[in-house]
């Protein structure tokens, strides 16, 4: 796939951006710290008023980020401007040249080539509008397990933001994208980048039919509706939530032995049935090991707000109306937003979980997705006598809240809350009984032989507290709150 300049236009245009600073590090120095905060607050007052001297870094920040008109010779003096009008990267206007695409410095050498954002144009964003760097995309590169593999896949890659993270960690990787503009504009940040990244066009995963890799990632056009395609970056045209439960349904056949695969989604809550039950529903028969995670959920009303407000279609009623009515239609009291991670593990009885995890977790998420495949594996094959047979160390950071009543005889303690400071930050009610046994796992003696001291200090059987130690180690353990100390 052509990037929108041709290798020499390329090397031009890097050697400008380098020449002038125009970094994330050397726009952090030229504005200052409160400037750099302001701007992602869509304030760039103090940026222009730091950059009115017009030198090529000022020119370029007041090209790209600002998004203002600046005067053809301050251009000239930064960029070669010809091929990057024709390229339309850069247009003619009002006396002088504003920003055709939005150009944005990312990470550490990286450039970012996409459209401008909805609020840098006016009316609504066109059916073939390429997103650059969000919130979403944000969500899905922290997300992501970053253990060296040869081969990654990059499904949907839109501006090709994921592609970049990827080529950190994988020999080699490949991204697809039914959009043809989205790939001139994926190349475009590859190449600007100087990543070597293979471009496919087509839907999802048709494009690489046959193919396995070892790691899978897609920000697909999730959004959930009647199967109405009016933008490529958010609607599938498929109704509801059926692209999502697509992915899970192709992944088996794009994985490798041990791969693993990871997509934001977003799934129907529909009055009268158990959402964790639907999206397992996705999963059943894969032979996959499955983690899907619930970080939000959204009223319909909210839902489609936000996505019309998205697009520039706020002032479309009759479009809302439809939406809503196709959620009425079929009982669809919300929306929920989360992480699938899938794992082709090789086992006849896969781990699958869906949970809620609505809290604030210890960023990068990925570290935290693998310690918790780690610790499947680990509770993998070891039955309840094996459990008993560790020692366990409690994790660091513990913290414990308490409720308690004031009353005659004193204090007396409603219920009690375990929580991990870091990580991902579990907060469980516990019994008298399991707050024991944690606090006794330093590490030094068997399970079996704090479950025998709590046993006779409680006057039950040590048979019968062992028969049901077993699952809530096990849930312990895959929570976090202990670990083996071998």
């Amino acid at each position: 796939m052509d990037a929108l300049l041709d290798d020499r236009g390329i090397g031009r245009l890097r050697a400008a951006l380098i020449a002038a600073g125009y970094t994330s590090a050397g726009i952090a120095a030229r504005i200052g710290p409160a400037a750099t905060a302001a701007v992602k607050r869509g304030d760039f007052r103090a940026t222009l008023r730091s950059t009115v001297d017009r030198d090529p870094l000022a020119t370029l920040i007041r090209l790209f980020i600002c998004g203002k008109i600046e005067p053809i010779g301050s251009v000239e003096a930064a960029l070669p401007v010809q091929p990057l009008l024709e390229a339309g990267i850069l247009v003619r206007g009002d006396g002088g040249i504003r920003a055709g695409v939005d150009l944005e410095p990312y990470g550490d050498g990286w450039w970012v080539v996409s459209d401008l954002s909805a609020g840098a144009r006016v009316g609504p964003l066109p059916a073939d509008h390429v997103l650059g760097v969000g919130g979403a995309s944000t969500t899905l590169t922290q997300a992501t397990v970053r253990s060296t593999v040869d081969s990654a896949l990059d499904l949907g890659t839109g501006c090709g933001v994921q592609a970049l993270h990827l080529s950190t960690h994988a020999r080699s990787v490949t991204a697809t994208d039914v959009s043809g503009r989205a790939l001139r504009f994926a190349a475009t940040t590859a190449a600007l980048s100087d990543v070597d990244v293979e471009l496919l066009a087509g839907d999802m995963a048709g494009p690489v039919a046959g193919r396995r890799f070892d790691l899978v990632i897609s920000n697909p056009p999730f959004v959930v509706g009647p199967g109405v395609a009016t933008h490529t970056y958010r609607d599938s045209g498929r109704p509801g939530d059926a692209l999502c439960a697509e992915l899970a349904a192709a992944a088996p056949g794009l994985l490798t032995d041990g791969g693993i695969c990871q997509y934001l989604a977003n799934w129907l809550h529909i009055t009268g049935e158990d959402w964790t039950q639907r999206v397992a529903g996705w999963v059943a028969g894969t032979g996959l090991d499955a983690w899907v995670i619930q970080r939000e959920v959204s009223d319909p009303v909210s839902y489609v707000d936000l996505w019309l407000s998205d697009a520039g279609e706020r002032s479309d009623p009759v479009r809302a109306a439809a939406w809503l009515d196709w959620f009425d239609a079929n009982k669809v009291e919300g929306v929920g937003l989360g992480l699938v991670t899938l794992r082709r593990g090789g086992h006849d009885d896969p781990v699958v979980r869906v949970e809620e995890l609505r809290q604030a977790v210890e960023q990068p998420l990925g570290a935290q997705v693998s310690g918790w495949l780690a610790r499947q594996d680990w509770l993998r094959g070891r039955d309840t006598a094996a459990l008993l047979r560790e020692r366990y160390r409690a994790a660091p950071g513990l913290i414990l809240h308490q409720e308690a009543t004031i009353g005659d005889e004193g204090w007396a303690v409603d219920r009690q809350l375990l929580a991990l400071r870091d990580g991902l930050r579990w907060s469980e009610e516990i019994d008298p009984l399991i707050l024991a046994l944690i606090g006794g796992c330093d590490g030094t003696v068997p399970l079996a032989d704090q479950l025998a001291v709590l046993a006779a200090a409680h006057e039950v059987e040590a048979s019968a507290l062992a028969e049901v130690a077993g699952p809530i180690v096990g849930h312990l353990v895959e929570r976090g709150f202990i670990e083996a100390a071998g």
